[in-house]
């Protein structure tokens, strides 16, 4: 038997045990782990550091090595996360509905959970302690397969984890790691009906694409982050830096980072240059179309590939347009239905952009950094959902249970 039907196989007979637990003894476990990733902190990050060098001698970019390192102010962030979730509702057990039908049947709709979920992602170790965190919170057991370059630190992380569940009454096989790093792992883990009932791809194009178009069993589809911000001729000058800054600046590893900005031929006369100087100071390589190259000819020539790419990096394209229309096309084109942003000062167009721009999260006014589970005050998130089926954007406690009907009767039986 392979270890990824092992280990599936273990986490199904913990999700009947999962089922029946209290909120009580869910958040006293979660409680638990948080303070064994602090007080293991030291050899969860000598772990990472094996990952670190390793990916630095593979030559991996320094973007990517940031979504991959882990210091102890991040170690605490992650076990906060955990504590979050233990302050949030339990949605288990909810009665979502209730009626009663003619012939005294009495129904009600309930929140169960999933049962066993399966988690592939890529190489951020914090999202090990999120899916843990969220899936246990919620009553399901997890097979995570993470990705090889974090394999070190997800398999301390997971051993800190486990021992930490061994003391409560969470059955510690309601966590598995799977360790195979090959491809053949993820090909059978989509194929594993029966013991997962859904799979959770959260990373890039690529890892989606190919769980999405694979997978046998079903799958909640996490998407790539492709996103815009545009700037309206009434966008306030200093306000629409700000956003377009820190949605490429703050954090451009994560999926809620801007890869194009899209400015207002007004506006860009009066403010690109000045934008585009504070964005080069940054670090940023700026590609431009040939009226953006205009004003900034540092930028490079952008092509119709750049703004299918989501970089994760320190590049932004710049497409300047003629007005609101434009820029929803050019968005309707090469979105990717995670987040889109107008900064401008018309309300009219604002409700426009928000009505018309199909993404999981519209922003106006506000950076697309935000699309998060902690920002939302769902706590950790499990990925951000771009599909419109069972779950759209952030996904918390509730995008991880299902439902089921309970009838009372009293003897009633079909005519």
């Amino acid at each position: 038997m392979s270890e990824l039907r092992e280990k599936a196989a273990l986490a199904k007979q913990a999700a009947a045990i999962m089922n029946s637990l209290t909120t009580n003894q869910k958040n006293e476990a979660l409680l638990d782990m948080a303070a064994a990733l602090i007080r293991q902190q030291d050899s969860i990050i000598e772990a990472n550091r094996i990952d670190i060098e390793r990916g630095r001698a593979n030559g991996t970019s320094e973007s990517l090595l940031d979504r991959l390192t882990l210091t102890s102010s991040r170690v605490e962030t992650i076990a906060e996360g955990l504590r979050q979730v233990v302050d949030l509702e339990d949605p288990v057990g909810r009665v979502l509905e209730a009626f009663e039908r003619p012939n005294g049947l009495r129904v009600e709709k309930i929140s169960v959970p999933l049962g066993v979920i399966g988690m592939i992602y890529e190489a951020r170790p914090n999202v090990t302690v999120d899916a843990a965190g969220l899936c246990l919170k919620t009553g399901n057991a997890v097979v995570l397969r993470g990705g090889s370059a974090a394999l070190e630190s997800n398999r301390r992380i997971v051993e800190v984890l486990r021992e930490a569940l061994a003391s409560t009454a969470l059955p510690a096989d309601a966590l598995q790691l799977i360790e195979d790093p090959s491809r053949a792992s993820v090909d059978e883990m989509l194929k594993l009906n029966g013991l997962l009932d859904v799979v959770i791809p959260r990373g890039g194009a690529s890892l989606i694409r190919n769980v999405v178009e694979n997978a046998t069993v079903p799958v909640i589809e996490t998407g790539a982050g492709i996103c815009h911000t545009y700037l309206d001729e009434s966008a306030q000058p200093s306000m629409a830096s700000d956003i377009a800054f820190n949605a490429k600046v703050q954090r451009p590893s994560v999926c809620n980072s801007m890869e194009t900005l899209l400015v207002h031929e007004s506006f860009a006369s009066r403010h690109l240059r000045e934008l585009a100087d504070r964005m080069l100071n940054a670090g940023v390589e700026l590609r431009g179309c040939d009226r953006t190259r205009a004003i900034v000819p540092e930028a490079i020539a952008v092509t119709a590939a750049d703004f299918a790419t989501e970089y994760n990096d320190y590049i932004l394209n710049i497409h300047m347009v003629s007005g609101l229309d434009e820029a929803i096309d050019h968005i309707r084109k090469y979105g990717t239905m995670h987040s889109e942003c107008i900064v401008t000062e018309n309300r009219e167009h604002a409700e426009l952009f928000l009505q018309q721009v199909d993404a999981a999260a519209v922003y106006h006014n506000a950076s697309t950094r935000f699309t998060d589970g902690f920002e939302f005050g769902f706590g950790a998130e499990i990925g951000i959902s771009t599909q419109k089926l069972h779950a759209r954007g952030p996904m918390g406690l509730p995008a991880l249970t299902s439902t089921k009907y309970r009838i009372y009767g009293s003897g009633q039986i079909r005519g």
